[in-house]
């Protein structure tokens, strides 16, 4: 049943996930976590939950277009489900909105494997990644990326190291003329501070940690199915999969040194995890195995949210 209303891409999936998530992210901020808001709060969460929305759409758009999955909408079906195993990252409008841009930034890499206007779209990604920066200032270790994506596709080329300077200049005097307008000068210096926030309290809640190990593991062998499936895959297929993996691990690093109470930046390690996920589901050759992993995909993440709430 699954299998077959997800396994193809129509409006309808589209129409469920946005549903399911509608719901489930007023559900979250209300019953889960008791939030009370004004109405002109109200608005500013409309807004988030629109671009939540996009972001679903940019999984969809990066994956179909650059061919990095099949022609399904399991993508957006494990994303949203992603969001149930951690719903406290809907309380964080920060990781909604780094989690946009740093998939802004990850659309433009993995178009590079086209060879076509690589300066352009490193110029594009830097400013993304640094955009994204502006919310969590760890995101720059997502820099990472695009030097690795430079490595990969074409490294003799002196002036494509240099572009990602071009774009931290460009992202830095926008951002201080509207500092400047804002007369908030002071972001840069109380922003960027780099402190590693590793709350142990916090890791030493199994409900946390235990979600968290066990994402990543799951993440982690999904990831190697895939890479082990592409056997003589073309050279563009196995670059772009090495920067999603490498995505993955810069997310989860970010993770550790933000992790807290108050920030929940996982959400920025979806889209690398839909796509391995995604990959073993299509390696299932078997219809009924394909059908019996993502009933439990879809079982387990309401599991987990009931014992969390259960022992809340």
């Amino acid at each position: 049943m699954i299998s077959i209303i997800f396994g193809k891409t129509k409006p309808i999936n589209f129409i469920i996930v946005y549903s399911f998530l509608f719901v489930f992210y007023w559900f979250a901020h209300y019953y889960l976590f008791q939030r009370v808001y004004e109405p002109f709060d109200l608005i500013w969460h409309v807004f988030i939950l629109a671009v939540l929305f996009f972001s679903v759409f940019l999984v969809n758009f990066i994956v179909k277009r650059n061919k990095v999955t099949g022609l399904n909408s399991y993508a957006i079906l494990f994303y949203g489900l992603l969001v149930v195993i951690f719903p406290e990252t809907l309380i964080d409008s920060n990781a909604v909105f780094c989690s946009f841009f740093l998939l802004l930034a990850t659309r433009r890499l993995i178009s590079l494997r086209s060879l076509k206007n690589i300066k352009f779209k490193i110029f594009d990604a830097t400013i993304w990644i640094l955009a994204a920066s502006l919310f969590y200032d760890w995101a720059l270790l997502y820099m990472i990326l695009v030097f690795a994506a430079i490595y990969f596709y074409e490294p003799k080329n002196i002036r494509n190291w240099l572009v990602p300077l071009a774009g931290a200049f460009t992202v830095v005097v926008i951002t201080e003329c509207v500092l400047v307008l804002a007369n908030n000068q002071q972001f840069f210096v109380e922003h960027y501070t780099f402190r590693a926030s590793f709350d142990v309290d916090y890791f030493s809640y199994w409900g946390h940690s235990s979600k968290l190990v066990l994402f990543a593991l799951a993440t982690f062998v999904a990831g190697l199915l895939a890479f082990l499936k592409l056997g003589k895959a073309g050279f563009g297929k196995v670059v772009t999969m090495r920067l999603i993996a490498f995505s993955f691990v810069i997310g989860l690093v970010l993770n550790v040194f933000m992790l807290t109470d108050n920030v929940y930046p996982v959400m920025i390690t979806f889209f690398p995890s839909v796509v391995f996920m995604t990959k073993y589901v299509e390696s299932l050759r078997k219809a009924n195995m394909r059908e019996i992993v993502l009933m439990a995909a879809v079982i387990i993440p309401f599991l987990v949210l009931a014992t969390g709430i259960a022992i809340k």
